[in-house]
């Protein structure tokens, strides 16, 4: 999600960002934490070479999105210049949305799914009503305010908002800004929050004040390998390196259609994203709970059942999830993901509703009916 504006810089005054007034005003907005960095920042080079290697590798799987070019023929997402030539500065701020709810490998009934922690978000109103919250939505709105105050102090300026959406790499960018370190896994770790954080980027035709930029934190992941050890569908093919199309997390949320047999086997329960990587990481032993009034845990998606999730329907999909990130997968994948659990469930008492799914309308359920039917009877 993108806050889009192009405000004339005619008006804009003379002063500088620093990483102190950004991290201030970004508190004050609601984020946990926040870094300032300007661009082009050190290792952009670095890190462009390395996401244009992923690219050309056949790593992004299916994400097109991530493969777009301008027409020079550059990699959109490799260079923030490329997209934005005005671009002086990044202000890249951080959610905290860890919980006190079980991990995933705390869970261990045959007949429970697994939805990633991120998508559990509600928000809980003056009332007490609990209703979906969609993170993206919210940390946009708390962009708007953090870009408001930098107005009211700075004069006019172009800028652009993004969660998630925009042609940035927003964990080369927190690293950059020093909020963390890419870890082994390839999550963002920040030292004290620990890698449960949503990542928000504030672009902006301010410059920064010299040696204002905040310092950057240095790879303490160490000799430690519990995440690569982990990962079901060995999708982390090697320290540092992700091969998305084999991720459980891409799989079961931006995949669509037919889920390869061998990596169904190994996909387990999860039927929306994975945590494993980050569950089984000693940083986010100690990480805080969030206390965001925004981002409280929705208690009924946690360990949720496969008889309730199949049971849906798609009005129902509708309304469990509307305004829930879980609606990206889109009710066919969702089904497609709960067919797959159940196969790997063990537990035949599925049969009956994995027969009627055979005869689905999407190919995918079809296809995951079929596999884990075959594998409760044989």
């Amino acid at each position: 999600m993108c806050l889009d504006e192009s405000v004339p810089s005619s008006d804009s005054t003379s002063h500088s960002l620093t990483a102190e007034s950004v991290r201030a005003f970004a508190q004050e907005a609601g984020f946990s934490e926040a870094g300032l960095v300007a661009l082009p920042h050190d290792a952009e080079s670095r890190d462009a070479d390395r996401f244009e290697q992923w690219v050309n590798a056949g790593r992004a799987g299916t994400m097109d999105y991530l493969k777009r070019q301008s027409e020079s023929g550059a990699f959109l997402r490799a260079r923030v210049a490329t997209p934005f030539p005005w671009a002086q500065s990044a202000i890249v701020c951080l959610a905290v949305y860890n919980s006190d709810e079980p991990l995933s490998t705390e869970t261990h009934e045959w007949n429970a799914a697994w939805i990633a922690r991120y998508a559990w978000s509600s928000r809980v109103d003056a009332g007490g009503k609990i209703s979906p919250s969609d993170y993206h939505k919210v940390l946009l709105k708390r962009l708007r305010s953090l870009q408001a105050n930098l107005r009211e102090e700075h004069g006019s300026f172009e800028a652009r908002a993004y969660v998630d959406t925009g042609p940035v790499v927003e964990r080369a960018l927190a690293t950059a800004a020093g909020l963390g370190w890419t870890a082994k896994n390839t999550c963002l770790i920040h030292p004290k929050l620990g890698s449960f954080t949503f990542v928000a980027v504030l672009l902006t035709s301010l410059p920064v004040e010299a040696q204002a930029t905040s310092p950057t934190i240095p790879d303490r992941c160490g000799s430690c390998r519990r995440c690569l050890d982990a990962c079901p569908t060995g999708a982390l093919i090697a320290p540092y390196q992700m091969d998305a199309a084999r991720c459980i997390s891409y799989l079961t949320i931006e995949h669509r259609g037919t889920i390869p047999p061998e990596l169904m086997e190994e996909t387990g329960r999860q039927v929306f994203g994975c945590d494993i990587c980050q569950d089984v990481c000693p940083w986010n032993r100690k990480a805080p709970i969030s206390a965001d009034p925004e981002l409280v845990a929705r208690t009924e998606l946690v360990n949720p059942t496969l008889q309730w999730l199949a049971a849906l329907e798609e009005g129902d999909f509708e309304r469990t999830f509307n305004g829930s990130p879980v609606r990206r997968a889109g009710f066919t994948g969702l089904r497609r993901n709960v067919a797959v659990a159940m196969g790997n469930s063990g537990l035949r008492d599925f049969a009956p509703r994995l027969q009627q799914w055979v005869e689905s309308a999407d190919a995918g359920v079809r296809a995951a009916a079929r596999w884990a039917l075959d594998k409760l009877t044989s």
